[in-house]
């Protein structure tokens, strides 16, 4: 459902889920939700040490299966295979999103959200752009910056932060706002309808 919400195809869906298309095609429509009960209700009670064998290295179905038995697990093979081959998948699909570079919007959007709104995968791939493109971050701080300013209204900041920012990726912007410094310097210690403009000024150069 969330790659549905994102308009990735049904074709696409069912390539990195592994599921038939049938099914993503049921899913995607709202006629069936128990993708995963199915087979896999006997093992509700043991998917928390299921986890902690597989984040410890244990990927081996059979073997997974062997050191439920001696735990107390009465279930198949079949069932813990299953639940192998969808952690698996799951994982894979991760990785793939993590290598595939993302759009420039997607970037935008992904390091201005909070980090407590973000699935794993894009932390993951947030941490890498972030030890990768340091200046990425100072632009996010500069732009963060510039918000906090115009929202306090404190005119003082603005040339500290002109001379930051006309060394950064925001320069372009920057440039505006020292041919306009007059007009912004108003503007930021005068009503919102002023603040907006430079808002959306803002938005548009990132």
């Amino acid at each position: 459902m969330k790659l549905a919400s994102e308009d990735i195809p049904i074709k696409e869906i069912v390539r990195r889920t592994g599921h038939s298309r049938k099914l993503v095609r049921q899913v995607v429509r709202g006629q069936r939700t128990d993708i995963f009960r199915a087979r896999q209700s006997s093992l509700e009670a043991w998917l928390p040490l299921l986890e902690g064998q597989w984040k410890s290295g244990c990927h081996n179905a059979s073997e997974l299966w062997r050191r439920l038995e001696t735990k107390g697990f009465r279930g198949r093979l079949g069932v813990v295979s299953e639940w192998a081959r969808r952690r698996r998948r799951a994982e894979q699909a991760s990785d793939q999103q993590l290598h595939k570079v993302p759009s420039a919007r997607t970037i935008a959007r992904l390091m201005t959200t909070a980090r407590d709104q973000l699935n794993k995968t894009d932390t993951m791939m947030i941490a890498v752009i972030e030890a990768g493109v340091p200046m990425l971050v100072e632009a996010r701080n500069l732009i963060a910056g510039f918000h906090s300013m115009i929202r306090k209204k404190v005119a003082h900041e603005l040339e500290p932060w002109i001379a930051d920012a006309s060394k950064s990726l925001i320069a372009s912007f920057a440039n505006g706002i020292i041919r306009d410094r007059a007009a912004v310097r108003a503007a930021i210690t005068e009503p919102c309808g002023k603040l907006d403009l430079l808002q959306a000024r803002l938005i548009g150069a990132a």
